[in-house]
């Protein structure tokens, strides 16, 4: 293993194992592809790399490993100190913006314990999952235009849903947040895509908030599945760790009580994924779920979303669904916090919460194990406000 010659320490959570990749304006308001070291940017597209991480994500896994590669050599190699450091910046100097362009967006519902948390609060006596959940990675195909960037503000959306019988518009007063884990795609193609190539298609994560309006969906989601009550915003790290970073964070998924169809089979491929999350409102934590709990692996939503010839395209991204656990402390968003808002969030200033206030301020971290320390995923961001428009 090598080390940087900035000085970033090996066991730092951007250290020289991380390496994740980004779009920023720079000080000149250039838009340049850029990977973060410490807590400074490089600006790799005037090193004579990918100009944008579209173009990356489209040259496959050998332009994948070739550029992770050339980089890694100009931050350890002490031949090109005075060849990187003009294009140095500290992060605070930069403009984060969206790091890739979104082709099309799909989020599952891959949380047993979500989906029993869920179920035990809308189904009460009843099995607490659905019928189906158990045999497929149940999803819902999202708007791929409405993802942005970690720290966008949140417009509190409006719509449709009941005051008692009757249906009404206005505002959501139901607000809530989903933590999550986006997967990007790189390479496209035809599917079915099968569970063991994973590697072939997937280029990194992001970290990813579905910002869900509870009452509108609610109310739409008979018969069909969601719509304007998710559509709205969902916020995603304005950086994209790639799989290559991952290598010690990669465990095997909970043990499986039902039998799957064999294009979900992933026996033997350690397809979980060991990632520590942790959620916090106006900068108290509420919860840390772990990833690693997650019963449908990102190889198996991959292979579902597939399965009937889909194609993929460079950017697309899907997410995980609300990671969540079965205990207090593990909990994803806060419809299962509050159950439903039948029980408020006591936070530490002394206020609660049965769903978010205008003004609140969400904010999603996470780490992995890597090889000489935790990486960090970088974080995910958004403070709600109320629009005007509607009435």
């Amino acid at each position: 293993m090598t080390s940087t010659w900035l000085g970033v320490p090996d066991d730092d959570p951007f250290s020289i194992d991380n390496l994740p990749y980004g779009r920023a304006v720079l000080p000149d308001e250039s838009t340049r592809l850029v990977v973060r070291l410490g807590h400074h940017v490089v600006d790799v597209s005037s090193l004579g790399l990918p100009p944008s991480l579209d173009a990356l994500l489209a040259s496959g896994p050998s332009g994948w490993a070739r550029t992770r590669a050339e980089i890694t050599a100009l931050l350890t190699d002490d031949r090109h100190v005075d060849a990187v450091e003009p294009h140095l910046y500290r992060v605070e100097q930069v403009t984060l913006r969206l790091p890739f362009h979104v082709a099309d967006y799909v989020d599952f519902y891959a949380s047993r314990d979500h989906a029993a948390n869920a179920g035990r609060i809308f189904r009460p006596g009843g099995d607490p999952l659905p019928p189906n959940w158990t045999a497929m990675p149940l999803g819902y195909h999202g708007r791929a235009g409405s993802v942005v960037v970690s720290g966008t503000p949140v417009t509190r959306p409006h719509g449709q849903f009941r005051d008692g019988a009757a249906l009404v518009f206005g505002r959501s007063g139901r607000l809530d947040f989903e933590v999550e884990v986006g997967f990007v795609v790189g390479v496209g193609g035809p599917g079915p895509i099968p569970v063991a190539r994973l590697g072939d298609h997937v280029f990194g994560v992001s970290l990813l908030n579905d910002w869900s309006a509870r009452d509108i969906q609610a109310a739409e989601t008979v018969p069909l599945g969601p719509f304007l009550g998710k559509s709205f915003a969902t916020s995603v790290s304005a950086w994209v760790t790639p799989l290559a970073a991952l290598d010690a964070a990669w465990c095997d998924p909970p043990p499986r009580e039902d039998a799957v169809a064999a294009y979900l089979d992933d026996r033997g491929l350690r397809g979980g994924l060991d990632i520590a999350l942790e959620v916090a409102i106006n900068s108290h934590v509420v919860s840390r779920p772990q990833f690693a709990r997650m019963t449908w692996t990102p190889a198996q939503m991959l292979a579902h979303l597939t399965v009937n010839g889909a194609a993929l395209r460079p950017g697309d991204l899907y997410a995980s669904g609300t990671v969540s656990g079965p205990e207090p402390g593990q909990l994803g968003c806060l419809l299962e916090m509050t159950r439903n808002g039948a029980e408020p969030l006591l936070l530490p200033d002394g206020s609660s919460r049965t769903y978010l206030d205008d003004g609140d301020e969400v904010r999603i971290t996470a780490t992995v194990p890597g090889p000489r320390g935790r990486l960090a995923l970088g974080e995910v961001t958004g403070r709600i406000r109320t629009d005007p428009i509607g009435g």
